[in-house]
């Protein structure tokens, strides 16, 4: 009876010990580098937003967030890369729409969108603008769509991959058009702007974040934004709303993603820390220069990033069975 007494005594003891020690875990998180995976390459739009809330978070968790960029197969090979790791706040993933839209177009993904992910939170919305090659003939948007309709396969257009934001753009600006233009996937946006630039392709639609300092530099031409209204920081781009075609509208959103089974404790630090970087002068301001800006901050909770993820699952999903354009 006595041992006994005294075995229960000691698991008691036991128990009451490792409660401070798991609550002492969660205070010290993070307590290492939290690495924050973009699934394009270095240098393209989704990089550049990566990179700007990476530095401001890394500020708020005392400890550095390191981009690692794992490019390929649409986003979806760092996107899985990240539903596989450790649900423990150390690897975090920033996509833009398409893990929305991977989640239609990869019909054998092997990660579940919807459940293999805890959200952090919403972070911008992004406009895209339509590009040209410096030496394209049209001069304006109605002289690219005459354009395009007359040379069809003959104008070239790169994207970022199947499933980037650019791929997403140039199938619904084809299907607006009624025209299929030779289509030039590369290995992300970075590729593709230096081939848009040196004049091996014609065409390319991409988000502001990576076309603004291209267009003021006069590298590129401009025919359009992709929003219903001008983008503040192109107030001389037309909307291709207004522009020959009406109701075309897309926009990029980007959201912060960790591993399903993340502790909640660990979910809270880092959405406190994307809230902070959302209100820091710097990343507003870089945003800015940009052509976009943070998302309200009642967008940057864990339950609106859920519901929004699936309400574009669902939004996307008949867009590209319509189209039959599949990744695999």
């Amino acid at each position: 009876m006595t041992n006994f007494k005294g075995a229960a005594a000691a698991l008691a003891a036991l128990t009451l010990a490792a409660l401070p020690l798991s609550a002492a875990k969660a205070q010290d998180f993070p307590n290492r580098p939290v690495t924050m995976v973009v699934p394009f390459a270095a240098g393209g739009p989704t990089d550049t937003v990566a990179r700007l809330i990476a530095e401001s978070m890394s500020r708020t968790l005392g400890q550095q967030v390191v981009v690692e960029n794992v490019g390929g197969a649409g986003g979806t090979r760092g996107a899985g890369q990240v539903a596989k790791a450790t649900p423990d706040g150390y690897t975090v993933l920033l996509h833009h729409i398409g893990q929305a839209t991977s989640a239609t177009l990869y019909r054998k993904l092997p990660y579940n969108v919807l459940t293999d992910f805890e959200e952090v939170g919403l972070v911008t919305d992004v406009p895209m603008t339509v590009i040209g090659k410096s030496a394209l003939e049209p001069k304006d948007a109605a002289e690219l769509i005459a354009y395009v309709k007359a040379n069809k396969d003959a104008v070239i257009y790169g994207n970022a991959g199947v499933g980037s934001a650019s791929h997403l753009c140039g199938m619904l600006f084809m299907s607006a058009l009624g025209t299929q233009m030779t289509t030039v996937p590369y290995q992300g946006t970075g590729p593709a702007m230096n081939d848009l630039v040196g004049g091996q392709i014609d065409l390319l639609c991409d988000q502001t974040t990576n076309t603004t300092g291209q267009i003021k530099a006069g590298k590129v031409k401009a025919y359009g934004v992709t929003t219903k209204t001008p983008v503040k920081s192109l107030p001389d781009i037309p909307t291709l709303d207004s522009a020959g075609l009406p109701g075309f509208e897309v926009a990029v959103w980007h959201g912060m993603y960790a591993p399903k089974g993340t502790p909640k404790a660990e979910i809270d630090k880092l959405n406190a820390a994307l809230v902070a970087a959302l209100q820091d002068p710097k990343v507003i301001s870089r945003f800015a220069d940009l052509g976009t800006e943070p998302v309200a901050l009642e967008r940057a909770t864990p339950d609106v990033h859920q519901k929004f993820l699936e309400a574009e699952v669902a939004k996307w999903k008949p867009v590209i069975e319509q189209a039959g354009v599949f990744a695999d």
